[in-house]
């Protein structure tokens, strides 16, 4: 094997390297002396010292985000300033979290047994860490992929094994997304018939916006899902708005119940699958919001929600090794492992973090720090309506200028440089010509995304999505989620925070040759 030292420096000067697992080592290197039951990241531990371990990382990571303000020199109790919403799955980082949860935060206690570690320690309901009942929140995804099981009963029958913690199971469904009804009962009983009034239209590359017709507000939300995941581009597109409808979902149902903190079971090896896809997918802006975010809804409509993934620094195998020992019951079915999602750039991602943690396990923790180190140079002075993160200023054009989306950007296209081999001057400059019905701005959807969410909705592939559009439904009127709706149509009011008036309109259009001389003509001399 190759070697990459440095062949003119001492061997003796070089700093010892640590060793990997041999293989050979069979004791705990944390008591030094049980037999060794599992191989983290080259150390050996025994199952005695396993479950410590896993519980003070778990602890570490969540504890200093739950007081509303840092603690300082001195720890202070925990309280925290709303409820508490647990987003799970059923898979094996949600299981294990859930469980952490519970045994850490809301033990049973039997009755006449006394205190442990004070009245003031938040293992004793009595004082409590949030306010509230917490919350286990679960959303179906069936809807999404024809065919699937409705596991709504099973995921609920694994929620309720917690007999005497105080849980409350919360059941969605992914088409509540496109549900006026769910909105309005999140809302507090507000008026959503805004959330039906706009359509988008995915084959503009301007992605344009118009009212919806009176006919259309018939159709069920199980039905504007499909028709939205079906126009999306690409599989990679696919995949991607499904775990953003999913994200937002779970962030207005805790906004709605108060909560100040959602609980997500992204382990370490997931964690680093996400920030990969998502760099890839262009969420460099905002990766820092992957590992950890603070959520603000709407003014007016809550208190923030702090995102928390307490698993950050917990592997895959370390969650799978606690719900073996513990007994917990783990749903291993993956739904979107079929023939279309292996071409996706997130299985891509996947598949490259897992054969590292395999061969590596030590470069996947670095990827996930590396990547929390991560931060903008400039700061957001707004938000993505889609996936309501920071989004950059100027995207579009910065966008234009590094990347052709069609004829009209192209400015080599009617000068005669590169042009299409197939195409002439006359049929080049009737593609660019704009028609007469020309997009205004306060029409398209475009201004109000981020990179990401654009090139989601606006990146083509030769193998796009494999479900069709449903019947009856075209590509120009697609419905959007019911939280752009809101947006939008906040932003358009007297009252929001843009103005309702439209502001100036520019726009450059390329002339023929012909067009500009006959402007010109008064101009010239005569040809003699």
């Amino acid at each position: 094997m190759a070697s990459c030292d440095n062949p003119n420096v001492d061997s003796d000067a070089l700093m010892t390297r640590r060793q990997k697992y041999d293989g050979k080592t069979k004791i705990c290197v944390k008591c030094k002396e049980g037999a060794g039951n599992i191989v983290i990241r080259y150390a050996v531990y025994c199952k005695t010292c396993f479950f410590p371990l896993i519980q003070m990382r778990f602890k570490k990571s969540l504890e200093p985000s739950i007081n509303p303000v840092p603690d300082g020199a001195r720890r202070k109790t925990l309280k925290a300033g709303g409820s508490l919403v647990v987003a799970f799955s059923g898979g094996t980082g949600s299981t294990a979290l859930l469980d952490l949860v519970a045994k850490t935060y809301f033990p049973v206690r039997n009755n006449g047994e006394t205190l442990k570690g004070g009245k003031d320690h938040p293992r004793n309901a009595d004082q409590g860490v949030w306010k509230g009942k917490p919350a286990v929140c679960y959303v179906e995804v069936c809807g999404a992929f024809p065919g699937e099981k409705d596991r709504t009963e099973e995921i609920q029958n694994m929620v309720q094994r917690y007999l005497g913690q105080p849980f409350e199971y919360i059941p969605l469904r992914l088409e509540d997304s496109f549900d006026p009804m769910w909105w309005s009962t999140i809302r507090g009983g507000e008026s959503a018939s805004f959330a039906r009034t706009l359509r988008l239209d995915m084959t503009d590359e301007d992605l344009r916006l118009t009212e919806a017709s009176s006919s259309s507000f018939n159709d069920s939300p199980l039905n504007r899902l499909k028709a939205y995941l079906s126009s999306l581009p690409t599989q990679t597109a696919f995949h991607s708005a499904i775990q953003n409808l999913i994200r937002l979902l779970l962030l207005h149902i805790a906004a709605s119940r108060k909560a100040s903190h959602l609980l997500l079971g992204t382990s370490l090896t997931s964690l680093s699958v996400n920030l990969i896809s998502g760099i890839s997918q262009g969420t460099g802006f905002s990766v820092s919001e992957e590992a950890k975010e603070e959520w603000y809804p709407q003014p007016g409509r809550g208190m923030p929600v702090r995102v928390i993934r307490p698993l950050r620094d917990i592997g895959m195998k370390e969650c799978a090794m606690w719900d073996w020992w513990c007994g917990l019951r783990v749903d291993g079915q993956t739904r979107h492992l079929n023939g279309s999602w292996k071409h996706a750039i997130g299985a891509l991602a996947r598949d490259f973090i897992f054969g590292l943690e395999t061969d590596y396990p030590a470069t996947v923790s670095t990827i996930a720090r590396t990547c929390a180190k991560l931060a903008p140079k400039h700061g957001s002075e707004g938000t993505c309506v889609l996936c309501e993160r920071p989004a950059q200023d100027g995207v579009q054009e910065w966008k234009s200028r590094i990347s052709i989306r069609s004829y009209s950007e192209a400015s080599s296209a009617v000068s005669g440089n590169t042009r299409p081999p197939h195409l002439n001057e006359e049929e080049i400059s009737n593609l660019t010509k704009p028609s007469a019905s020309s997009t205004p701005a306060n029409s398209s959807l475009t201004p109000h995304l981020c990179y990401a969410c654009h090139t989601l909705l606006t990146s083509r592939s030769n193998r796009g999505t494999s479900a069709p559009l449903p019947t009856g439904r075209a590509a120009e009127k697609i419905s959007l989620p019911v939280w752009v709706n809101a947006t939008l149509a906040a932003s358009r009011s007297p009252g929001g925070d843009e103005d309702s008036t439209p502001g100036e309109v520019v726009q450059t259009i390329k002339m023929r040759r012909v067009d500009m001389k006959s402007q010109i003509s008064e101009l010239l001399l005569a040809d003699d």
